[in-house]
């Protein structure tokens, strides 16, 4: 597997072996090597690992699951070897984790012990959420020849719940919450991090190709120190997060278009009309100019059914492929997850999807009906079987790969004592002066509803191992009247995990006014607006500039 990139970048091409364990996208990781006009090539053996001039490990899931594969595949010790023979080496995440001795996620389990220490869960107390997910500021502690001042001034994405809390090969740290953790190490020709390059915008590609100069020049001094001023910072370096999302379907020609409905309905004409589907652009053009605009990521939303076709077939995993090679900030999709059987009656399992969508460029997955029924079987034993979707994502990619999406109704009550279900006092009454909803949850694209409610699905999937909330609103859809601030703060009492809001944005003030109302929440996400550029994510971005809130600039 060989790829070779076309950049400006100056450096002379040479082979990059990249250690693939099986486990996530290291496609985007070789785009990104491609894009800063480098050869990559695939580890398939051990003895590749001893014949590698330059070794990177892009370690994602978790750090039992990463250590046992690569015993498995008898890497372990040529790994340890290579890192001890002084040849260059760039660890991303898990792959700088590895490089301990042990984890609190995985009790029991060697790691690398290279460096001395030990990875820690952060401590929800301590922090806002968990997994540590988004656009966060480094803080270099001494000269690299890699991380320069230059590179480090820029926002890194991260994602992760574990941390190294401190290591004598420290050369940048990151503070998030009053936890404050290392988010790079070197020594030698050792060089790792806990963020993602390769998902990090213009500066990953500045630290990968800055990486390569070192890598092919390993005697480059260090740039030297210089502490800056102290300035006053804001209480959060966290960045809040503008995400761009793409709902993606076949129109009536059978192209892959960009659509959006209005409360779900993507057809164009009369209510009860069936019109042409709304084709507002091409998926892999509008995702890339939407990174060029600064999105913080971008999200594809299968809307629409392929189980005619046979699973490396699927026009959503081509759409994955294209997109990765030009777009460097996470990936979600979302749709289709679950088991099928293609017109030549062969059966794919849920698992089967969600790996081919993340070879294909993706790195997060996002899982709607099946996680209402996952929360339903969940509330009737409240127990984890380890056999629903969500559960196998999180062991084997990690819970930061899984995004429950959630697509919920108001249904209005005079008074709580009406409903078994967890009610809320809601700013918009109901059609009859209601003051209390609650929250419905829906499956098939709002089309059904089911007798759970927003908070009964957020508990579960939260205790299944989801990392991550996509809160949709069906009532606010396509209304421009603004995110459902009261249903956003109420998830956000009894949730630890990440929310992005979404629905009802009409206006760039819109997102301010959401993080002025719930400071808690960590992203929001619109589309129609974007996509009949009523409003950009820039104009998004300078409503939030001058205020106590950041945003990647």
């Amino acid at each position: 597997f060989l790829i070779s990139g076309k950049t400006d970048m100056a450096n002379t091409v040479q082979q990059i072996w990249l250690l693939d364990y099986g486990a996530g996208n290291v496609r985007s990781v070789i785009n990104a090597f491609a894009k800063v006009g480098q050869e990559v090539s695939l580890v398939k053996t051990p003895e590749d690992i001893a014949n590698a001039k330059v070794l990177v490990f892009p370690g994602v899931g978790s750090f039992g699951a990463c250590m046992l594969s690569l015993e498995s595949k008898g890497f372990k010790e040529p790994l340890i070897a290579y890192l001890k023979s002084g040849k260059p080496f760039l660890g991303i995440c898990i792959g700088m984790q590895s490089l301990f001795e042990s984890s609190e996620e995985s009790p029991g389990i060697a790691g690398l012990g290279i460096f001395p220490g030990h990875v820690t869960k952060f401590k929800i107390e301590e922090v806002p959420s968990i997994p540590h997910m988004g656009w966060n500021k480094v803080t270099p502690t001494v000269g690299s020849a890699i991380l320069t001042q230059e590179i480090a001034a820029k926002y890194f994405y991260f994602v992760h719940s574990f941390q190294v809390s401190s290591s004598e090969h420290v050369v940048a740290t990151t503070k998030y919450g009053n936890s404050e953790f290392v988010c790079a190490v070197q020594h030698g020709n050792i060089f790792a991090t806990q963020f993602h390059p390769e998902k990090s915008g213009v500066a990953g590609l500045a630290l990968l190709e800055s990486f390569v100069k070192f890598s092919q020049n390993p005697t480059i001094e260090p740039v030297p120190f210089q502490p800056s001023e102290p300035q006053s910072q804001p209480a959060s370096t966290l960045a809040k997060r503008i995400i761009a999302c793409l709902d993606v379907r076949s129109d009536d020609n059978g192209n892959l278009v960009v659509t959006k409905g209005d409360q779900y309905n993507v057809r164009e004409g009369e209510e009860g009309e069936k019109g042409h589907v709304r084709n507002l652009g091409n998926p892999v053009e509008m995702a890339h100019q939407y990174y060029l605009a600064g999105a913080d990521e971008i999200t594809f939303l299968n809307i629409t059914s392929f189980r005619s076709c046979p699973l490396q077939d699927l026009p959503i995993l081509s759409l994955l492929h294209q997109t990765s090679e030009n777009v460097f900030v996470p990936l979600t999709i979302g749709g289709g997850i679950r088991d099928f059987v293609d017109n030549n009656g062969k059966t794919y399992s849920a698992m089967e999807i969600v790996d081919a969508y993340f070879r294909a460029g993706a790195d997060k997955v996002s899982i709607g009906s099946d996680a209402v029924s996952a929360a339903e079987a969940y509330w009737k034993n409240q127990e984890l079987t380890g056999k629903t979707s969500i559960e196998q994502i999180a062991v084997r990619y990690g819970s930061q790969a899984v995004v429950v999406s959630v697509d919920p109704i108001r249904v209005y009550v005079a008074d709580p004592s009406q409903t078994e279900h967890h009610c809320i006092e809601h700013s918009e009454p109901g059609p009859n002066g209601e003051k209390y909803c609650w929250y419905q949850c829906t499956i098939k694209g709002g089309r059904e509803r089911r007798d759970l409610d927003v908070k009964q699905l957020a508990v579960a999937v939260q205790a299944l191992g989801a990392g991550e909330l996509l809160l949709n609103c069906i009532d606010r859809d396509g209304t421009k009247k603004g995110f459902d601030v009261d249903l956003i703060k109420d998830v956000k009492t009894y949730t630890s995990i990440p929310v992005v809001a979404s629905s009802g944005a009409g206006k760039a003030d819109h997102f301010l006014e959401l993080f002025d109302a719930c400071p808690e929440v960590e992203a929001a996400l619109a589309a129609g607006i974007f996509h009949r550029n009523e409003i950009t994510v820039g104009d998004v971005k300078a409503s939030i500039q001058n205020s106590p809130f950041v945003v990647r600039q």
